[in-house]
């Protein structure tokens, strides 16, 4: 039996203008989790395309089994045994789970040359049984979570016999208990022959459930290392190609004096009596649980979702908010978790993404004044270090990091005060997380207050002043950073208020 059920030999793959891979190498060995590492844009997606049949190499050889293959088409790769689930399912949400599991390979009856609904029935619950699956072959795809989408397209690449599973970015809209559920299924495929690529850009991922790490840069192959005994500095400076010392960056902001108050903001069953104020020059962050409320309660301060309740004031004057239009016109600006479809226009360039918030300032008699917006945008790309070959390329070409830092260009060239930053880091590698820190203290030093919602706990520590901690839509506790611990703010999260009353009598 040979060593490796998968096997690239010095691949390369280029596009116009773009060398996206070059002598690349990569081994998966049969059962094995082998985590598939590197920054946005290091070349994980083109390789992955060329082991799914999506891409062609220019150059190089890939083996399967020992045997020399040449995938012409994603059919080619599929009758092998090899699928993919990515970050972003791809479904049909008005059709059943069934239907999205066994979609273009149906089964038929011989005779009647119907599809034979009973077998499939029955193929689908062994799967989704042997998945612990907590819903039916018959719920409509559309009303699952991301989670449960996630356990449908891995039933749909085992009910294709596949031996070879590629993973990408499973765990980035997951919470930590979905995350551990998805561990265990992925162990559980493992213990039964299959063979996993597990991308991901979060460290902990590949520290929990990876043998081996690959990792790419610029399209090049690093290394390629055991993951016991591998220190975190040693994969970081391979991704990256430098020592990062410090990931969050040194605090010597002079924090002034309060810009935005919200008092008792409540809306039916998604949150109750809210309130907090952030001052100038601060990052308030606001934490908690999935499901906590923290989203809901910044889409009600940008006017995205109304609320019952609630007053809000801006340097010290009441101001109304109905809409996100109304929210900007007061100086609030709002960075939303899914900048795929909330942040940004893909198919437009990088200029009118960046204008497209503040259009009116740059209109004249009904007519765009272009040399100033191209200026403004082209200005704010070079000091927010956004890597684009230029100005007028596609949102969508862009890496995670960059479109963060877009989404930040596009806040700036309104004028604000306040800027919520909803999972600023979601998403994104390790060198472009530090430069969103970079981009979020250096606003902060100009004077803007920044509303921080995240779910990591190193990042509400390194880079808040203050953290406010809601549980079930309420606010728990709240903290100065200064004297907060990440076993507090766990103990908020999860325990009630009463208990927490109870505690302090």
């Amino acid at each position: 039996m040979p060593d490796y059920i998968l096997e690239l030999r010095h691949i390369s793959k280029s596009f116009p203008g773009v060398q996206a891979l070059k002598d690349v190498h990569f081994q998966l060995k049969p059962g094995e989790i082998h985590a598939l590492m590197g920054e946005n844009g290091a070349g994980k997606s083109t390789l992955i395309k060329i082991i799914t049949g999506v891409y062609q190499p220019d150059q190089g050889e890939i083996y399967f089994n020992g045997q020399k293959i040449h995938f012409r088409s994603p059919t080619d790769a599929q009758r092998l045994g090899i699928a993919a689930v990515y970050q972003h399912v791809a479904c049909f949400p008005d059709l059943s789970v069934l239907e999205n599991i066994f979609l273009g390979h149906e089964s038929f009856d011989p005779v009647t040359r119907k599809i034979n609904w009973r077998e499939l029935r029955k193929k689908a619950d062994d799967l989704l049984e042997s998945l612990d699956a907590d819903f039916s072959p018959s719920s409509t795809m559309g009303n699952l979570s991301i989670a449960q989408q996630q356990i449908v397209e891995i039933a749909k690449a085992l009910s294709v016999n596949a031996k070879i599973l590629i993973m990408d970015e499973p765990t980035a809209p997951l919470s930590r208990r979905e995350c551990e559920d998805l561990y265990r299924i992925v162990e559980n495929l493992r213990d039964t022959g299959v063979s996993i690529i597990f991308i991901s850009h979060r460290i902990e991922d590949m520290y929990r459930i990876a043998e081996r790490v690959t990792v790419l840069r610029d399209g090049t192959y690093v290394d390629t290392w055991k993951v016991p005994g591998l220190e975190q500095a040693q994969l970081v400076r391979g991704m990256v190609g430098r020592e990062i010392t410090q990931y969050f960056p040194s605090r010597h902001i002079q924090i002034g004096e309060e810009i935005f108050r919200v008092e008792n903001l409540s809306r039916t069953g998604f949150f109750k009596d809210i309130s907090f104020s952030v001052r100038r020059g601060e990052i308030l962050a606001l934490t908690g649980l999935v499901g906590a409320g923290r989203t809901e309660i910044c889409e009600s301060i940008y006017g995205i979702a109304p609320r019952d309740s609630g007053r809000f004031f801006l340097e010290g004057k009441e101001i109304s908010i109905r809409s996100p239009e109304e929210a900007l016109s007061h100086g609030i600006g709002y960075l939303p978790e899914d900048r795929m479809k909330q942040g940004l226009v893909l198919d437009w360039d990088l200029v009118r993404n960046i204008t497209l918030a503040s259009l009116k300032s740059f209109c004249q008699r009904g007519f765009m004044k272009q040399d100033q917006e191209r200026e403004i945008a082209a200005r704010l790309i070079n000091d927010l270090k956004v890597k684009a070959a230029h100005i007028y390329v596609k949102a969508s070409t862009l890496s995670g990091g960059n479109q963060q830092k877009l989404i930040v260009a596009k806040l700036l060239t309104s004028k604000l005060k306040l800027i919520i930053l909803d999972e600023p880091t979601k998403g994104v590698d390790v060198g472009a997380k530090t430069e969103i820190y970079r981009i979020m203290n250096k606003l902060a030093e100009q004077g803007y207050g920044i509303i921080m919602i995240s779910s990591e706990m190193p990042e509400v520590l390194g880079m808040s002043d203050r953290i406010v901690v809601l549980r079930e839509g309420r606010k728990s506790a709240e903290f100065e950073t200064a004297a907060a611990t990440q076993e507090a703010i766990l103990e908020a999260a999860m325990t009630s208020q009463r208990r927490q009353a109870h505690a302090i009598a």
